[in-house]
């Protein structure tokens, strides 16, 4: 016998028969069916006298489902015997009625299937619509029936175990949806990172276990296994103790150890607990700084010989101790130490405690800014400078570019080196470098070298990069070819491969030799060098030529290559080289090597494309995270900058100073409740990408969960009993506090008698409502509750359990209790309490509330109301601010005060910091709102309006609407019913709310103001005003703010309106709104009161000009002027007057503009009627006209003209130099004379001592002070002020003690005051005045020495035989004595010469019968004690007959020097011999004494 298998489903539920189906499936159903039937009905009564369908005899239903033609056969025929009469006759018409019928027949048959697989198609869409529902109810069903909380169907067991072994802990658990599982030792979760290795947690097909590593005493604990989903929570806990072996106790020697040897090690502490109480958190620093990081934490166990080697990171790569580090730990706190910040150390600092038990760790982003630029708009320095490749004489420098924002873009970088052990910085680069990439040469072997680079733009350079460590220039080859041979006793001997080679001269070809490094500015070269090399050092030339030439050029002629590396410069970009290396040593050069090949100068790699589309998502409330798409094309990246703006401020600031490789960045430093975008662009040694695009606006907010989009909710409170029967109880409670980012869902409720250990769910499904009736209880028990709130980020963490209720039915007359106490706009003195009505109102209706007070710190009520209040809210004032109060609610109706509510929570009266109010106003559309600003909102916060606390649902009468921080309730027809107390409150919030009472005379000032703007008056961007062009036409205009196209305007003047004409044109442009008359001729018949008026739809304004007595003259006076300057400009003008202009050299320039000129144009200078010549030309080009005027002065004076003249017309223009305008000259004059005037300086002479200060120019009319000790000095004999052309000065004559003291010379232009200061006493003073002593001897010396005034000539020529007579005229005091000399010799006095000396000042030389050997040079020296001179005179002597000859002054025939002999020593110099008595003195000395 068959058995039936039952759905599952139809266990627990009823069969779902065909009434389940849709309307729309029972509707199909029901017309294929009555449509069947009618076909079944035509078909029967159409075939009634000769055949039935055998189809009638089915079912409906079994018609539907098949799918075979029916044939129909006659249900009785007539036998042949019977038909007898007419056989023959009747044969024909009977054929032809077979003959139709079988066509009818055949008809028929046809239309029947067609209509029957029409109604099959139709039915089998219904089926399947009918069973895809079924299937669909069949799934919920199951789920219903499946859905279950988590259960424990293998539960934990107790384990004993020995130290040092391991433990597993096992269990089995089921529920729909599936359970999670956490493990808790001793109520503590289980953390796997914790201890790293200690424990291992796994989950296999419902079988979940916990592995404990290694146990020690410590993990003897209790465990316990929580499995939980949506619909509840099961536990299971066992016990594992952990056991130390003491000796007698041997458990495994038996089986694995030999029995003599101890089975364990000794105690090894495999964990160790480390807690941080202080850590370094985000920092902000900036170059130059100092930044101290450190971290203070708590080891347990704190032994001395467990201490955690403490390793600190950047960036993942450890931190060494350098100059610019320095780490120290000690006394459970590490430090790091960064003494002096460069944009090098921003990155992710990461400082790790290694123990044996694990690694602890902790880590936080440090940001370095640029320091203040040495030039305003310069760069951000250069930074991670590095040195790589470095030779003998050769190291290439990479570095990261500075992001650049504000400054303009960087077009190169300037490298710098210095020897190790010098100061010295030289920039090695003339031109700057285009990339972040620079090859050095021109090293020196051997030395040490530390580099550094700075960035350049169009502004200045910036500072320099963070020096880089010291590169020494060597082979590192060197050290390849060096071999060691290991002896005993750890001696070794160290042979270098030179040693093992021949004896090589001439070396080989260089080999590989290739392009290493390609850039549009250069080429680096690299090859290998010839093997074998020998001994000899060797040098390398490279030759180039362009590719497909033969024409080989020396790149290096004067300086060979030392390593086999050389940065080749200086060729045109995108051109093909071709390059070879020959090498060289003391025997001679090799053969050329291999050529390169074909080398294009270009760069090798681009600009990285931009990146692509950038997120930003909350993190903190001062951070947010930044997302990224990577550059699609970006060779060789250096990384990403990443730049942050405020909305609608266009200040772009960068977030990091140091480029990022990865594509996410956490951006902190930001300001909380800000909106900000961010872009981002892509970094290379080429340089910087375009901009991304930019992202959408963020506020700055702190997420839920570390960026979870949302969370679970906060727990429900104030579980309140409202209504009590035999077998249910009906609870309230308080919605949570926090929603956790999304909306809340439903609520689940637990109960649980207070005998019983275990909780049990009360509903299954959640449930919506705040209010909820549990049933099947117990009569006469006393019941536990706790509530969970959930959302979509699950179930939130329950609520505390409730005080225990009985369970009894209520039947007192009064009522229940209130609940759902709520408190909302709370300030210092005042608060707002809400309630529910009670559930239970007893045997009459609520009539009002009670609501009593008592201090969180007393246990003594009060009432607040001296009558039941009828409204469920109330405002309680004069409350105390500081102290926390409690507040409970009955409610009272015909029997009396009910029950109070739960006490509620103590409130602490004080208002938020920053708490707003509502405010209302009208917006520009005559809107009339309330609006209330939060900025503590959250993603899931939103603002609940409400009238007299009750929610806001009419929205025929408002508006609502929230943007951001700001929401607002726009009334749509305000009228006298809408006053009335409004409130407003945001959720997920600490309780942040806000009222407002709407009074009529408030209403009536908003609805007055509504009006204003919804019917304004049209506003004028400006009002009616006139202005004059060029011909003298003048044009009265105004303009609106915005009108439409029906707008119109009427212009009336003096009271008559105005119309289009020529004389009066008007024009309406109503697309900028300027409304414009223009005048051709304004004479003095239009003055008057001009009026435009101006109209649209409703609106209306009108604005007016007077222009009457001086008003109307003076326009009329500029109509007239402009008019004749028109006319002027037709022919040649002045574009510009004259005017002056005061050069930086103090040179003056009257200048003017012409304009209309033509080449026959003159141009004539006067001053004062005289005509002047310009030094330049007048510029056709330009027009400018320049008369020079250097050394300007009173001379100068003047009225300066210009005149134009030709055929078309003359101007003039005149510049009259006196009174203010020499005044004003003067000052500018002075004002850059004072800027260039120099400090003052001490210049000494004979007569005192000068102060003296260098400008550009002086002058006697420039206001020039002098101040000492503060007062003023006059010029006197005593002081004397003046000046020269660049320079002014004041001498102090005579000086004394009393001239001491601080000096200040004043160059005053009107406005500023010039000063310089010398301060005259001390050292200053004795140097000075000890020179002036010393010139003032010198001076009187030189006054009174010996000297020669006259009467000698240059030159005598004399014949032989004649009597020669010098005379000359000599001065000194005291007399001088007079001593004649020839050729510098003293002269022997005799008969034939002979000197005298009349009154002590005439001198004479007398030489009688002078011959040839009387030719010479003769002198005559002075001296007194004050020193003498000596001055000459040649005197020839010729004979009779000869020409006179032509002697010059000084020049005579020296005779020929004898002809020194090679081993003749040099001739020692003559001491020259004593002077007769009668001379004293040989040339002219100064200053000695006799």
């Amino acid at each position: 016998m068959a058995t039936k298998v039952v759905p599952f489903y139809q266990k627990k539920h009823k069969h779902y028969d065909y009434n389940y189906r849709s309307i729309d499936s029972r509707h199909l159903v029901k017309q294929y069916t009555s449509k069947s039937s009618a076909s079944k009905r035509a078909t029967s009564e159409l075939h009634t006298s000769s055949t039935t369908s055998e189809s009638s005899r089915h079912s409906p239903r079994a018609k539907r489902i098949c799918q075979c033609v029916v044939y129909e056969v006659p249900e009785y025929a007539v036998p042949l015997f019977t038909i007898r009469e007419d056989e023959e006759g009747q044969h024909k018409t009977r054929s032809r009625t077979v003959l139709y019928s079988s066509e009818l027949r055949a008809m028929e048959e046809e239309i029947s299937r067609l209509r029957r697989s029409t109604h099959e198609h139709v039915d089998m869409l219904a089926l399947q619509r009918m069973e895809e529902e079924r299937a669909a109810v069949q799934r919920q069903a199951s789920e219903d029936s499946v859905s279950r909380a988590a259960e424990f169907l293998v539960r934990l067991r107790s384990h004993t175990v020995w130290e040092n072994s391991f433990v597993k802990l096992c269990c089995t658990v089921h529920g729909y949806p599936t359970p999670i599982v956490r493990w808790y030792k001793d109520d503590v979760y289980i953390d796997q990172t914790g201890e790293p290795g200690k424990y291992r947690i796994e989950s296999y097909y419902g079988v979940h276990s916990l592995e404990i590593n290694r146990c020690t005493t410590s993990d003897t604990a209790q465990y316990t296994a929580l499995a939980f989903n949506i619909h509840g929570e099961s536990s299971t806990t066992a016990a594992v103790i952990v056991k130390r072996f003491r000796g007698e106790e041997e458990p495994y020697h038996s089986v694995l150890l030999p029995v003599n040897l101890p089975l364990l090690s000794p105690v090894v502490f495999t964990h160790i607990d480390i807690q941080y109480i202080e850590k370094f958190g985000v920092s902000f620093g900036t170059e130059g700084e100092t930044m101290i990081l450190s971290c203070r934490m708590i080891i347990t166990p704190n032994l001395g010989r467990l201490q955690p080697d403490v390793v600190w990171y950047r960036d993942d790569v450890e931190i060494k101790k350098s100059k610019w580090a320095s780490m120290h730990y000690g006394e459970c706190s590490a430090t790091l130490t960064l003494p002096h910040l460069n944009k090098d150390d921003e990155g992710l600092y990461t400082l790790r405690l290694i123990t044996r038990g694990g690694v602890s760790q902790h880590s936080a982003y440090l940001f370095v800014r640029d320091a203040e630029a040495p030039v305003v708009g310069a760069p951000g320095a250069p930074m991670d400078v590095t040195c790589h490749d470095a030779n003998k004489d050769y190291v290439i420098l990479t570095w990261k570019p500075p992001n650049v924002i504000k400054e303009s873009p960087v077009i190169g970088y300037f490298v710098d080196r210095c020897e190790v052990g010098t100061d010295n910085w030289i920039q090695c680069n003339d031109a700057p470098a285009k990339i972040c990439k620079y090859p050095m040469a021109g090293l020196f072997e051997g030395r040490s070298y530390c580099f550094r680079v700075r960035a350049v733009n169009k502004s200045g350079v910036s500072k320099p990069s963070r020096v880089t460590d010291a590169v020494t220039a060597l082979d590192p080859a060197d050290l390849a070819r060096l071999h060691t041979i290991h002896l005993d006793k750890d001696r070794q001997i160290v042979i270098c491969q030179d040693d093992l080679e021949e004896d090589v001269k001439a070396p080989g070809q260089p080999t590989n030799v290739h392009a290493a490094e390609t850039s549009r500015n250069y080429i680096v070269l690299s090859w290998e060098p010839p093997e074998p090399r020998g001994r000899e050092p060797l040098r390398y030339y490279i030759e180039k030529t362009m590719a497909g030439s033969a024409s080989w050029q020396r790149v290096n002629v004067e300086i060979a290559a030392r390593s086999p590396r050389f940065a080749i410069f200086d060729l045109a970009e995108g051109k093909s080289y071709e390059f070879r290396v020959y090498a060289v040593n003391k025997f001679g050069m090799s053969e050329p090597s291999v050529s390169t090949g074909p080398v294009v100068v270009q760069d090798r790699i681009v600009i990285p494309s931009p990146p692509g589309v950038v997120r930003s998502t909350r993190n903190t409330k001062h951070s947010v995270i930044v997302q990224w798409a990577a550059s699609k094309a970006a060779s060789e990246l250096i990384g990403y900058y990443i730049d942050s703006c405020l909305v609608r401020t266009n200040d772009w600031q960068p977030c990091n100073h140091k480029p990022v490789k990865y594509t996410r960045f956490v951006v902190h430093g930001l300001k909380t409740g800000h909106k900000y975008i961010f872009r981002v662009k892509a970094v290379n040694a080429v340089g910087m990408s375009e901009l991304s695009q930019e992202s959408e606006p963020i506020v700055v907010q702190a997420a839920l969960r570390g960026g979870i989009p949302h969370a679970g909710p906060s727990s429900p409170y104030g579980i309140t009993l409202l209504d009590c029967a035999n077998d249910s109880m009906t609870l309230g409670w308080k919605e949570p506090r926090f929603t956790g980012g999304s909306d809340i869902t439903g609520y689940y409720v637990d109960h649980r008698e207070i005998t019983d250990l275990h909780w049990h769910e009360s509903n299954i499904k959640a449930i919506t409502a705040t209010v909820y009736k549990v049933e099947n209880l117990k009569e006469g028990s006393f019941y536990e509750f706790k509530v969970s709130a959930t959302n979509l980020g699950g179930v939130g963490v329950p609520s505390e359990s409730s005080r225990p209720f009985k369970c009894e039915a209520w039947t007192m007359p009064q009522p229940g209790p209130t609940y759902d106490l709520t408190f909302c706009e709370v300030r210092n003195h005042s608060l707002v309490i809400l309630w529910k009505p009670p559930i239970y109102t007893g045997s009459s209706p609520v009539t009002g509330y009670t609501v009593d007070i008592c201090e969180a710190s007393s246990e003594e009520w009060r009432t607040v109301t001296e009558e039941a209040v009828t409204n469920r809210y109330l405002k309680i004032t004069e409350l105390e601010e500081g102290k926390s109060y409690i507040f409970r609610v009955c409610a009272v109706n015909v029997a009396g005060a009910g029950k109070a509510s739960e006490p509620s929570e103590p409130v602490l009266i004080q208002a938020r910091p920053g708490t707003k109010e509502i405010t209302t106003g009208v917006d520009a559309e005559g809107n009339i709102y309330m609006s209330f600003e939060c900025h503590d909102i959250t993603d899931a916060s939103q603002f609940a309006w409400s009238k007299s606390y009750e929610g806001i649902t009419d929205l025929s009468k408002f508006t609502i609407e929230t943007e951001g921080e700001k929401s607002k309730l726009i009334f749509k027809h305000l009228d006298m019913a809408d006053l009335g107390t409004y409130s407003v409150a945001v959720s997920d919030t600490d309780g942040i709310s806000s009222s407002y009472i709407l009074e009529k005379k408030e209403l009536e000032r908003l609805k007055a103001l509504s009006h204003e703007i919804r019917h304004p008056t049209i506003p004028l961007k400006h009002e009616l005003s006139y202005e004059v062009f060029d011909k003298g036409q003048v044009r009265f205009w105004l303009q609106a703010e915005s009108v439409s196209a029906d707008a119109n305007c009427k212009f009336i003047v003096n009271d008559l309106e105005l119309t289009d004409s020529q004389d009066h044109r008007i024009t309406f442009d109503k697309s900028t709104g300027i409304i414009e008359m223009v005048m051709e001729q304004f004479t003095s018949k239009n003055e008057g009161t001009y009026t435009i008026q101006v109209q649209d739809g409703k609106a209306k304004n009108q604005s007016s000009l007077v222009l009457i007595g001086d008003a109307f003259k003076a326009a009329l006076a500029e109509a007239e002027f402009q008019r004749k300057e028109f006319l002027r400009k037709q022919g040649p003008h002045f574009a510009e007057y004259m005017h002056w202009h005061v050069t930086h050299e103090c040179e003056v320039e009257f200048i003017c503009k012409v304009a209309n000129t033509q080449n026959e144009t003159e141009f004539a200078w006067y001053k004062d009627i005289a005509a002047v010549v310009p030094e330049e030309p007048p510029n056709v080009q330009t027009g400018e006209c320049k008369l020079h005027v250097s050394e300007f002065s009173k001379k100068n004076v003047g009225e300066y003209k210009m005149t134009l003249k030709d055929t078309r017309g003359q101007d003039i223009t005149v510049l009259d130099v006196a009174g203010k305008v020499y005044e004003e000259i003067v000052q500018e004059m002075s004002r850059i004379s004072g800027m260039s005037a120099s400090e003052l300086k001490i210049h000494c002479t004979p007569e005192g001592i000068r102060l003296q200060s260098s400008l550009k120019y002086y002058m006697e009319d420039m206001k020039v002070f002098w101040y000492h000790k503060e007062s003023k000095i006059a010029s006197s004999e005593k002081m004397r002020i003046g000046g020269s052309f660049d320079q002014v000065w004041m001498q102090i004559c005579e000086p004394t003690e009393r001239d001491k003291g601080k000096y200040t010379m004043e160059i005053f232009d009107g406005k500023t005051s010039y000063k310089r200061n010398l301060d005259l006493s001390g050292e200053a003073y004795a140097e000075a005045y000890t020179e002036f002593q010393r010139l003032k001897a010198a001076a009187f010396a030189e006054k009174n020495r010996g000297k020669v005034i006259g009467g000698l000539p240059d030159v005598v020529t004399i014949m032989e035989g004649k009597t020669l007579s010098l005379t000359s005229t000599v001065f000194g005091d005291p007399t001088p004595e007079v001593t004649w000399l020839k050729n510098d010799k003293d002269l022997d006095l005799n008969d034939h010469l002979s000197a005298t000396l009349e009154q002590g000042k005439y001198a004479s030389l007398t030489i009688k019968g002078v011959s040839t050997e009387d030719s010479g040079k003769y002198g005559i020296n002075v001296r007194n004690k004050y020193g003498g001179e000596t001055i000459d005179v040649t005197v020839s002597v010729y004979k009779h007959g000869e020409e006179i000859p032509l002697i010059k002054r000084g020049v005579q025939k020296a005779p020929e020097p004898p002809k020194a002999s090679p081993s003749a020593s040099p001739p020692q110099a003559a001491k020259p011999a004593e002077p007769p008595k009668s001379s004293k003195f040989g040339r002219q000395e100064f200053g000695k004494k006799k």
